[in-house]
Formats: structure tokens, C-alpha cells, sequence
């Protein structure tokens, strides 16, 4: 496989710097050499907008599924529109989906209705999940041992997008099948555990990501973060793990290309 990068999670249709288009992230991201891009819906009012893009940009997945910030609005008539949604020949996976009880913008209880929901979706979908974990690790892992163990089909269970949890849960997940995906947080000044954590996961089960506009890893600090900035996670990654760049990006592609089964 050649050596190139995927950014496996990204908002290309939220808004950007000096209103930048899709079309220009991902002219950008092509000449960076990050050759795909997997765009990430959020809740059912984003489903059209990402499947758009997808379908204009041979380079860019999409996937569909509802935040756990949106877990209040869930109805059961939305989460039948996200079934008919998935039959997309482009999504790729199940997502973004999980627990927050950081910010908490709907009930806990909700939240765990309605990704236990679309958890059970993706098993009737056969695609992996995309997952937003924070402050929930304990009653998001019991439905992910849950969803794991339902799984049939042989293909992968999916990814904890935005990795930034404690060592146990992440072992856990990977004991699960799950794949870890970096972002600009793994760059940080301030995530030096971070990043002697990760030094220790397999290599095969690692990937890397922006969540532009989103966390701008280090140099671009203080800008809204594009998908092309992902060379900067790699590089860092890179560096941790003791691999020359071309041997990172050609590793991490080929794991988003096995968790998402990419048709690359």
C-alpha cells in the first residue's frame, strides 16, 4: 500500500476559516497527501448535508448517526430515517454515537437509550461504529462488551474517535476489537500521559484524525482546524512511536481502511 494519510473524522460541513468550502479542504487535503477523508454526521438535521459530499468528492466517506448531545431529540421516527440514510453505498459506519457527561446536554439516561439504539442499528447495518466518549467510560463500555459480543460477520467493531480516556478503557476497547483514533489533543503541550500511553497500544490498531473545525493540533494552535492538519498528528505519532512517517502513514491508512472496510 502507498504511504498517504485518511483523516477518519472530520465535519466538512460545518463552517471554516475565511468561509472556506469542501471543495477547497479537500483540494487541500490532496495536496498535502491526505488522500481520503471520512466526513461525520452529528444528528438527523446533517444527514443530507453529509451524504451530499460524500457523493460530490471521490475521496470522501461519510458516515450517519446522531451525538450524544442530541440523545433528547432522538425520536423513533428519526432513528427509521437514519436507517433508510445508512444504505448509503458511501457510509461507511454507524456514528458519531455515545455517552457525554462532560457537557451533558441531554439526560444521561437518554444518552444511553439512544446509543444503545443505534448500537443495536449498526448491528442490523453490519457497520462499525463511530464513538464519542467522555466522562462516561463505565456505562459506555458495559453496551460496548454488549455490542461486541452481538457482532457477527467478521468485520471490524469500530473506533473510539478522539482518544483522550484512561489506559483501562482503552484496553478494554481494544481487548474488544475496537481501533483508537488521535487527534490534535495527542500534540498538545499538556497530554504527555497521553502520549506515553499510547506509546504502549499496538500499532495495527491505531488511527488518526482532525474533528475539523475542531481541535487544531500543534503548530496551528489558535486556528479552526482543517482536515489537512492531520499531517501534524501523524508526524507526532511518528515521533512516539519510533517510526519513520512514510511507515506511519502507510500503517494508520491501512488500519482506517480495515475498520471502515474503505473500498481502497
Amino acid at each position: 500500500m502507498e504511504s498517504f494519510l485518511i483523516d477518519t473524522h472530520c465535519h466538512l460541513n460545518y463552517e471554516y476559516d475565511n468561509g472556506r468550502t469542501a471543495t477547497q479542504l479537500v483540494e487541500a487535503c490532496l495536496m498535502n497527501n491526505v488522500k481520503y477523508q471520512i466526513t461525520i454526521a452529528t444528528d438527523h438535521t446533517n444527514f443530507e448535508a453529509v451524504q451530499k459530499i460524500s457523493e460530490s468528492f471521490p475521496s470522501v466517506f461519510h458516515t450517519i448517526g446522531i451525538h450524544p448531545h442530541e440523545a433528547s431529540l432522538v425520536t423513533p421516527e428519526i432513528l427509521a430515517l437514519m436507517k433508510t440514510y445508512l444504505n448509503h453505498p458511501k457510509c461507511v459506519a454507524v456514528g458519531e454515537i455515545g455517552l457525554d457527561y462532560f457537557y451533558e446536554h441531554s439526560d444521561r439516561e437518554k444518552q444511553k437509550l439512544e446509543c444503545a439504539s443505534q448500537l443495536e442499528i449498526a448491528l442490523e447495518a453490519k457497520k462499525p461504529v463511530v464513538i464519542h466518549s467522555r466522562d462516561g467510560e463505565d456505562d459506555l463500555l458495559d453496551m460496548l462488551v454488549d455490542y461486541a459480543r452481538d457482532l457477527r460477520g467478521g468485520y471490524s467493531p469500530g473506533v473510539i474517535h478522539c482518544f483522550s480516556g484512561t489506559e483501562k478503557f482503552a484496553r478494554a476497547c481494544l481487548d474488544l476489537g475496537f481501533y483508537i483514533s488521535l487527534s490534535g489533543i495527542f500534540t498538545f503541550k499538556t497530554t504527555e500521559d497521553l502520549r506515553q500511553m499510547v506509546k504502549g497500544f499496538p500499532i495495527d490498531r491505531l488511527l488518526v484524525e482532525t474533528d475539523a473545525p475542531f481541535l487544531a493540533p500543534v503548530p496551528m494552535r489558535g486556528r479552526k482546524c482543517e482536515p489537512a492538519m492531520v499531517k501534524h498528528t501523524a508526524l507526532k505519532l511518528a515521533e512516539v512511536m519510533g517510526l519513520p512517517f512514510d511507515d506511519l502513514a502507510r500503517i494508520t491508512s491501512e488500519n482506517a481502511k480495515k475498520c471502515f472496510n474503505l473500498p481502497i
